[in-house]
């Protein structure tokens, strides 16, 4: 990797020839190192380096956003003149800007030296175990790579991020078969910096490998009844995802059709729900440090215990509605965990489902969501009874969480999140 400290003084030098008084860019550097296994064998190993910077220009109330890939000289050069071009073709529009000075800093994270070899070995102890536990799983594709990264970003105000990180990754893509039978595609993956557990014991493989090989035999579920799901950790994360953007995102702020446009300070959500995007919590891998408008990174609590604590507005959605503006622009979600098993949650269900993922379009404005149950189980009298195929799920977000029977003490740590299993009532179940 080169030196982007002296590539940064070179698009300084750029920038400053052209007489422009604001702008802000970040310029970066990664390394990729990939293992592919196909089919269970080995099928790709290489290394790929990838340069990208991004620069906006500010002419009066005028800003043009540009990227690209080239850092030499001449592309740079090519960067700041689209960089101009963008801007003086853009709409006047006073909101936009970024940050004041926030000073000179240096992050590092995650693992800048890796165990390659380890990590090897890694991999093929997960395709043995595999093999050997779970006979009617078949290992499609998996994607094993070691990825690091340097960035800097600069700005007119005066501040100077610079961040150096790594980490190992691992993703799987896998099915069960018996005779003709065979089930769908499931999949899950990880990131970490430590190379001590091995892999079929991280974050939710195993977990994976079992329920995928529980799904060869499907049933169909009779009827339409009214009942709860409890959602995994990886679906819980897209329900959130889903709750963030419908509720209190920049986009429906800014054009008024949250849900939530004026409950901040007000219970939205069942009092055992408490939800944070934490880029510091140390089971996290690679944490947001700097925002996309120029500030460090914060944690924020977005509902605490039941209650809404802020919208999540950057700092054009800031300006552009009045509302408070939040240093946070990545999704380090952790949510608090409760003090039921998974078991136990189970127990407590008369009918419905343990899902794991939906399959549907974006939610209304009003918060209704319908989709297919994807790698999900029957739950009945409190037993799992059996795998599901063709059932949809319907109901509203912002009803939901405020029926939330349980979440699990039980959480996911796969590198980028903290997540339990979250079991909500009133979700109408019904065969397709």
């Amino acid at each position: 990797m080169s030196e982007l400290r002296q590539i940064a003084d070179r698009f300084d030098a750029i920038l400053q020839d052209r007489k422009l008084e604001k702008y802000t860019y970040t310029l970066s550097e990664s390394e990729k190192r990939e293992m592919n296994v196909k089919d269970g064998g080995f099928k790709l190993m290489r290394t790929v380096f990838n340069n990208n910077g991004s620069l906006s220009v500010y002419l009066g109330t005028k800003v043009g956003a540009v990227n690209g890939n080239d850092l030499s000289e001449e592309g740079l050069e090519k960067l700041v003149s689209d960089g101009i071009a963008a801007a003086e073709s853009a709409a006047e529009d006073p909101c936009h800007d970024f940050g004041p000075d926030q000073g000179k800093d240096v992050f590092r994270q995650g693992i800048w030296e890796p165990d390659l070899d380890l990590y090897l070995e890694r991999v093929k102890e997960f395709l043995a175990t595999a093999a050997k536990e779970f006979p009617k799983v078949k290992i499609m594709t998996a994607i094993a790579s070691y990825d690091r990264w340097n960035w800097i970003s600069r700005n007119t105000n005066g501040t100077e991020f610079e961040g150096f990180g790594g980490q190992y990754s691992f993703m799987v893509e896998i099915c069960a078969g018996e005779g003709e039978k065979t089930t769908g595609i499931d999949g899950t993956g990880f990131v970490t910096k430590d190379l001590s557990t091995p892999f079929m014991e991280l974050a939710d493989v195993r977990q994976h490998m079992i329920d995928v090989q529980n799904s060869i035999d499907t049933e169909s579920v009779e009827g339409k009844f009214e009942g709860t799901i409890i959602l995994t950790p990886g679906c819980a994360s897209q329900f959130i995802s889903m709750i963030i953007s419908n509720y209190v995102g920049s986009s429906v702020i800014i054009d008024g059709t949250s849900q939530w446009l004026d409950k901040v300070g007000e219970k939205v959500a069942d009092e055992k729900l408490t939800i944070a995007l934490n880029p510091y919590d140390d089971r996290i891998v690679m944490g947001e440090r700097a925002t996309s408008d120029g500030f460090r990174s914060e944690a924020v609590t977005i509902i605490d215990k039941g209650v809404l604590k802020t919208h999540l507005l950057g700092l054009y959605a800031a300006n552009k509605t009045g509302r408070p503006h939040v240093k946070n622009t990545g999704f380090d979600l952790v949510v608090e965990p409760g003090e039921k098993s998974l078991a136990e949650l189970i127990a407590s269900v008369d009918r419905g489902l343990v899902m794991g993922g939906f399959s549907g379009g974006q939610p209304g404005a009003n918060g209704e969501f319908s989709g297919v149950a994807k790698n999900s189980f029957l739950i009945e009298n409190g037993k799992i009874k059996c795998a599901v195929s063709e059932t949809m799920v319907n109901g509203n977000l912002g009803d939901a969480i405020k029926n939330v029977r349980g979440i699990s003490k039980e959480v996911l740590l796969d590198g980028t999140s903290v997540v339990p299993y979250v079991a909500l009532d009133g979700i109408i179940i019904s065969g397709k």
